[in-house]
């Protein structure tokens, strides 16, 4: 009987949260293991970016730092914790919402309407850009053209310009953006599987707090944040859909993978021999490039001149080669080429 009831007292402390050992658990967590109730939950997770924020001293109080905003949970997670973090700790930061309008009917019109709804409830002022407005073209626009095969490298492109750009429209010290640890790990693994040295040195050395997917969308789900959580209607083929399924397979066999991953890419140490690309300066934009031309022009370029393709992939010999041979033509094309340049917002 004595043992009996031991056995059951046992058992019923087990259900505990591990950590405060008041409440039931009501997840276990794949990074820790452990098992704990919401409460907790909420602590350790709002914890953790912010012993991140301030071991690497990552914000000054009275920066500006703008909040890549999209409308989906991650997005939405973080200027939630962020705007959350701020007030309670006193960062002193002025937080901003920045969204891009990709021109994607049926999909990213939706999710604006999200991120508006956020802007009233967290109290954050919203600037919204669109590819429309800066390279003349929509995503709609596009894909009509160039089809559902690489696609996602225009969008893709186009949208890091396009928060640079925004970026500097809020002049903004800081600009922070919600791509959790799967993100990274597929990157991480895109640019092995592309033999991308430079671009796998640069993926793991921006200063990052490495939530899991499932972490962000269990936070979300109790905190009910308001997010919009339809995928992309023009990603299906994308190729980073391939590595997310790959390593989604290898975390079912290991819960460590998705960290593992990302752990070998920062530990990757690249030869002193190794040539790598000089950062510098468009010359036709002015924005942030190791060519002449910044790849959002190059792209950009090619749908004018209707030529999708000619940007696509990496060059031999250079598709700013080709450029530096375009700039020989007489006065007039010269001309037609620069009056396309990539955007029509100054800064």
């Amino acid at each position: 009987m004595e043992a009996s009831e031991g056995k059951s007292k046992k058992q019923g402390a087990s259900r505990l949260c591990c950590l405060c050992n008041q409440r039931r658990p009501v997840l276990k967590r794949p990074k820790t293991l452990q098992q704990i109730c919401k409460e907790c939950f909420y602590e350790v997770f709002e914890e953790e970016i912010h012993q991140v924020i301030v071991k690497n001293h990552l914000f000054k109080s009275g920066e500006r730092v703008a909040i890549g905003a999209s409308g989906g949970k991650d997005s939405t997670v973080l200027a939630y914790v962020l705007s959350e973090l701020n007030r309670r700790h006193s960062y002193g930061l002025d937080l901003f919402l920045l969204s891009i309008d990709e021109g994607i009917t049926g999909y990213r019109d939706d999710s604006l309407e999200t991120v508006k709804r956020n802007e009233l409830q967290y109290g954050l002022p919203l600037q919204i850009l669109s590819y429309k407005d800066l390279y003349g073209w929509t995503m709609d626009d596009i894909v009509k053209m160039i089809g559902l095969k690489n696609n996602c490298t225009f969008c893709g492109v186009f949208r890091r310009q396009a928060l640079d750009r925004g970026a500097a429209l809020l002049k903004v010290d800081k600009l922070v953006t919600g791509h959790n640890a799967d993100d990274i790990a597929e990157t991480v693994l895109l640019n092995i599987l592309r033999g991308d040295i430079a671009r796998l040195s640069r993926c793991t050395s921006i200063t990052t707090v490495y939530i899991r997917e499932g972490d962000l969308h269990t936070y979300a789900y109790f905190k009910k944040l308001d997010y919009f959580s339809t995928e992309c209607i023009y990603s299906p083929n994308a190729y980073r859909g391939f590595a997310r399924e790959f390593i989604k397979d290898l975390e079912r066999l290991r819960p460590r993978a998705i960290l593992d991953i990302i752990k070998s890419g920062e530990d990757f140490r690249i030869a002193t021999t190794t040539k790598m690309p000089e950062q510098g300066t468009c010359e036709r934009c002015g924005y942030i490039s190791s060519q002449k031309w910044c790849k959002a022009c190059v792209l950009l370029d090619g749908l004018n001149r209707g030529l999708p393709k000619m940007g696509i992939g990496r060059a031999r010999g250079g598709v700013n080669g080709d450029h530096q041979k375009e700039t020989k033509k007489p006065a007039s094309a010269a001309r037609s080429l620069e009056s396309k340049q990539c955007g029509s917002l100054d800064f």
